[in-house]
């Protein structure tokens, strides 16, 4: 929370002990920003017993499923370190359109915690779904224009990239045009099936619950979130990845029940 509320200070230094991620280092140091922008970072003598290090960046998340507005979930995600989310708001489309996602988007302006919006894919989900908002491919090509929308959120209908349906092309088709990523949602998909979607221009996936799946998906050229969110768990499946490809992994939650993100908030209070 500390260091979000420093975000309005021109300049300012912090010091304590810094964890160098990149060669597995701890050492006490000082830190220099001047307007939100780390110039320095200096070993010194001594420093105070907190830690210093990058927060959390949830790669994949719908901040719907917390039953909270964007500014609340911050205050709660922050402090467990998560300092930015990367967030498909394909929940509150499906009920308001594209009016639910620009609420989103607006009301996420009045935080400084970092919320980076796409636009989503697949509204309704499917077609068996009796949703309140239909986002066709020339709506969803309207919020990628917009500068507030930084992806293409998750394409959960594979089926229709792997068929070419035109609907589902002309949206992929839209983000590439907008020179903005492709985010995937495919379950179960491996060898050739893979290949196809990948080779579509989609980038990501955060479904994988395999090891085998997930090298398939890294060998088409995918990168993989492994998630570990309230309703899906992909760690002790996944963990291994790690040793094999690490700089093609993130970490994502897809969702966070508000209940498991206050017993979090009462432990640590604890």
């Amino acid at each position: 929370m500390t260091e979000l509320l420093l975000l309005g200070m021109d300049s300012f230094t912090i010091s304590g002990q810094y964890i160098d991620l990149f060669n597995n280092h701890i050492f006490p140091a000082e830190l220099r920003i001047e307007n939100g922008i780390i110039t320095a970072i200096n070993e010194v003598p001594d420093a105070s017993q907190q830690y210093i290090l990058p927060g959390f960046i949830d790669a994949h998340v719908h901040i719907e499923s917390s039953m909270l507005v964007p500014t609340a979930f911050a205050r709660l995600a922050v402090v467990h370190g998560t300092v930015a989310t990367v967030s498909d708001p394909h929940e509150i489309a499906n009920v308001c359109g594209i009016e639910g996602v620009h609420y989103m988007i607006d009301n996420s302006k009045k935080t400084p915690f970092k919320i980076f919006f796409g636009a989503p894919s697949c509204v309704p989900a499917t077609i068996f779904e009796t949703a309140g908002a239909t986002l066709d491919a020339k709506v969803v090509a309207e919020l990628l224009a917009d500068s507030s929308i930084w992806y293409l959120s998750e394409v959960m209908n594979y089926p229709g990239v792997l068929h070419k349906d035109p609907e589902v092309i002309a949206k992929i088709e839209a983000a590439k045009k907008a020179g903005k990523p492709v985010d995937g949602h495919a379950p179960g998909l491996k060898g050739a099936d893979a290949k196809t979607y990948a080779a579509a221009g989609i980038t990501t996936d955060h479904e994988c619950f395999t090891l085998e799946e997930a090298l398939d998906k890294i060998e088409a050229g995918m990168h993989i979130l492994i998630r570990e969110g309230s309703a899906a768990k992909n760690f002790e499946a996944l963990h291994e990845l790690f040793k094999l490809h690490p700089a093609k992994l993130m970490f994502c939650s897809d969702d966070k029940h508000p209940d498991e993100l206050l017993l979090l908030l009462l432990k640590i209070s604890d």
